[in-house]
């Protein structure tokens, strides 16, 4: 059902994403004289404006999970389906802090990293789709069990 705790779960879990879509996730100083350049998802803003591309991977990880949240909301009639899209998000999330550190320490020379609140707004979509997901088998337990009585 719809409005079961998981939903909440998993719902929470899309506008944490959704907000970390939006929020910088980190900024690199210079050692030297400078200013610092803003790290967002989809882009490295330059402090004369510019926009650098070059991390488009971290946005397009995040922009997979969100509708696999949004499909995982809708499919609460196929609980083991539901549980394995949970499950692929939770994935997915912990590759977009794979791919952070590596852009995080490639993107490192010459400059000061410095990680922002919005980075760990994945880790707490993680612990949302994990406690969706153990929601989501607890209930597929609770039919199995009602199932084995009849």
């Amino acid at each position: 059902m719809i409005q079961r705790k998981q939903t909440v779960f998993l719902f929470l879990a899309l506008l944490v994403t959704i907000a970390c879509l939006c929020l910088p996730v980190g900024s690199f100083e210079p050692e030297g004289m400078g200013t610092e350049n803003q790290l967002m998802n989809l882009w490295l803003s330059d402090a004369d404006g510019g926009k650098n591309f070059n991390v488009w991977a971290l946005f397009a990880i995040l922009l997979v999970t969100c509708p696999m949240d949004l499909f995982a909301i809708f499919d609460y009639h196929n609980r083991r389906r539901q549980a394995r899209f949970c499950m692929f998000s939770m994935l997915m999330i912990a590759g977009w802090y794979v791919v952070y550190g590596v852009f995080s320490q490639v993107l490192m020379t010459g400059f000061t990293f410095h990680v922002a609140f919005a980075a760990c707004l994945p880790l707490v979509a993680f612990i949302l789709l994990w406690l969706a997901r153990h929601a989501i088998l607890a209930d597929e337990a609770l039919v199995r069990a009602a199932d084995r009585i009849r």
